[in-house]
């Protein structure tokens, strides 16, 4: 037992005594190190290495080198996937929850919260409501000239300045046109992205920037596979569709079948009595463009957008960048109130102060209103496109927006709908429409599905089918699974490479078949919790056993080289020798030298002993697996 020390002089005592217990705490930290660390762990989606470290309360340092031993490489501040974090806490001896966990906040958090989201509701109300002008997309397949109906109206109706090719000095990724009416001049904005690709991400993101969609079609090609799609997008975001029939001046052109073909696909022409605008035009020749402006006006008017100009400024990213010059640099769309210099805003989860802002001629403005695009210098980073941004009162405010909005990212991404959570979510009242999109190799066996996916809607669920085609399962059918929240069935169909990439990034459930009785199986006992993934054996490594050690009574440590892969402690092993099978059970013990370890990667030596066996021999081979649970289908 260690003797007293000699007591310190009072000066040194004062300067010292309140670090005695800190290196007493530190001597003995090591002989319990897991006293202090919890063995449970929430995980919802994506985290950074950082965040993971925090939830498990162990260093950075620590993930990152369990991560090196699998052969990933990542810092602090990159994200660990939703799957492999799971992996790595189970691995590390932690319990993981995967069920959503609302971030608790203070009282004082929560006043704050409830008394702006007051105020803010009291002064839309209450305030005085203009009318805004409508922001519109434009959508079609490709070649049937979107981008050339955009540069007609911008070439027809911005006032040209004389030098300045198409009357903008910059690209901000929207502009406005001004239209004569009855009520006088009237704006409309259109966002300078045209496809549904840039429309559907954005949704995916959780914007909701577009009033109108403008589907293209041209009247020689008629509907073809990308018109579907954008139909099916706008549908997906349930905003109302005008169609404008291009290339009316080219021979062949052919309108009326163009309409009839929309009629295929729940799209009634005004024409016929229906409830869908069209419009036809010619962007070569520039014809048919009052028109559809004016039809956008109407169908702007028939929804009544208003807001308040008196309010802080709410609104969505269009697009940003990271400038030389002028650092990060953002295209807002205000949606609501007034944007002005000097604000504090909050863009996704970065902030800043709005240093300066512009419109899209390229001319510094002090202010902007409701609908209006504007590039905002000023932002900490650059965001991304669909963030939703906020002008707030403080700085501290700023932040502690910037952090929940992180949360939320990182809870959505690991909150996507699944078979396997639908009957959950059923119980729960979160979901009560499952939406699905159908992709098989020939049309006709889509729509069959779909008919029969459709009939097995309840009291319970809605199934809603918002797209049945053929073909690979792409980027695009994805992304608007992601932006909708729906699931992906394919019927002898799979992923192409970056469509899978896409759906585990945003969680999305792709499912593949290729027999149909068992899709309608499937999401039947999905509906009443019964569905079970599929358990599967996953070979993860292979040692040579090269020396045998004995310990003890009847006990032996194997000295091993790991061949391939890695060994992981807590494995299933099977112990082969020659042809024979002589061991399978489960790895006891796993050693570097004196010291137990997880895991063990190829090139490597280590020490095993298995669970009540110890009959072994140089030269017998150590197969590991570990039990995998992978979704049925």
């Amino acid at each position: 037992m260690r003797a007293t020390p000699p007591r310190p002089p009072k000066s040194h005592r004062q300067s010292h005594s309140s670090n005695k217990p800190k290196r007493e705490d530190e001597r003995e930290k090591p002989e319990s190190p897991v006293s202090d660390v919890p063995k449970f762990v929430t995980l919802t989606g994506n985290v950074t290495v950082q965040e993971l470290a925090e939830r498990m309360s162990i260093q950075p340092a620590d993930v990152i080198k369990h991560l090196f031993m699998k052969g990933i490489m990542r810092t602090v501040n990159q994200l660990i996937e939703f799957e492999l974090a799971k992996e790595l806490a189970t691995e590390m001896e932690y319990e993981v929850s995967t069920e959503e966990v609302k971030p608790v906040e203070d009282a004082k958090t929560q006043a704050r919260a409830a008394a702006k989201a007051k105020a803010k509701a009291t002064a839309e109300e209450n305030g005085e409501l203009t009318t805004r002008p409508p922001v519109v997309t434009i959508m079609g397949h490709v070649d049937h000239g979107k981008t050339s109906l955009l540069d007609a109206i911008r070439q027809t109706k911005l006032q040209l300045v004389e030098g300045e090719a198409g009357g903008i000095t910059q690209h901000i990724g929207a502009y406005h046109v001004e239209v004569e009416s009855e009520e006088g001049v009237r704006q409309i904005v259109f966002l300078d992205t045209p496809g549904h690709e840039a429309f559907t991400a954005m949704r995916a993101r959780g914007a909701k920037a577009t009033d109108i969609a403008i589907l293209v079609v041209a009247a020689d090609d008629g509907v073809m596979p990308q018109t579907i799609e954008a139909i099916d997008h706008a549908k997906a975001a349930g905003v109302p569709i005008i169609v404008a029939v291009n290339k009316i001046d080219k021979a062949g052109a052919d309108p009326d079948r163009v309409l009839s073909q929309l009629m295929e696909h729940d799209l009634l022409p005004d024409t016929f009595g229906g409830d869908t605008v069209t419009v036809s035009v010619s962007a070569k020749k520039r014809t048919g463009l009052d028109e559809l402006l004016e039809m956008i006006l109407l169908v702007a008017d028939m929804q009544d957008l208003r807001a308040n100009l008196d309010i802080p400024a709410y609104g969505v990213i269009v697009e940003a960048e990271l400038s030389r010059g002028k650092g990060a640099v953002a295209t807002a769309l205000v949606q609501n109130g007034t944007l002005r210099e000097g604000d504090l805003i909050v863009v996704g989860s970065t902030s800043g102060r709005v240093r300066a802002l512009f419109d899209d001629r390229g001319h510094r403005v002090k202010a902007a209103g409701p609908s209006m695009p504007v590039e905002v210098l000023g932002l900490d980073q650059v965001p991304q496109a669909g963030d939703p941004f906020e002008v707030v009162d403080s700085i501290q405010e700023m932040k502690e927006i910037a952090d929940t909005r992180k949360d939320a990212v990182v809870a959505r991404q690991g909150h996507h709908v699944s078979l396997e959570s639908l009957h959950e979510m059923l119980e729960s009242g979160e979901m009560k429409e499952l939406k699905i999109i159908v992709k098989a190799d020939v049309q006709g066996t889509a729509e069959a599905i779909a008919d029969s996916v459709r009939k097995l809607s309840d009291e319970k669920v809605q199934i809603t089918l918002l797209r049945a085609a053929s073909g690979e399962i792409s980027e695009n059918d994805v992304n608007l699974a992601a932006s909708s929240n729906a699931i992906i069935i394919g019927f002898n169909s799979s992923p192409d490479q970056n469509a899978r990439q896409v759906a585990e990034s945003n969680g999305v459930d792709i499912r593949t078949y290729n027999v149909i009785y068992q899709i309608t199986d499937d999401i039947q006992k999905a509906m009443l919790g019964m569905l079970e993934p599929i358990r599967e054996e996953v070979k993860i490594g292979t040692a040579e056993i090269r020396k045998i050690f004995k310990v003890g009574k009847g006990s032996v440590i194997a000295g091993c080289m790991v061949q391939e892969g890695k060994i992981q402690r807590n494995a299933i092993v099977r112990v082969e020798r020659g042809s024979d099978i002589i061991y399978e059970g489960k790895l006891d013990n796993l050693k570097r030298f004196k010291d137990d370890v997880k895991e063990v990667a190829s090139g490597f030596e280590c020490g095993m002993s298995f669970e009540k066996f110890s009959e072994l021999e140089e030269g017998d081979k150590v197969h590991a697996f570990i039990i995998k649970e992978t979704k049925q289908g």
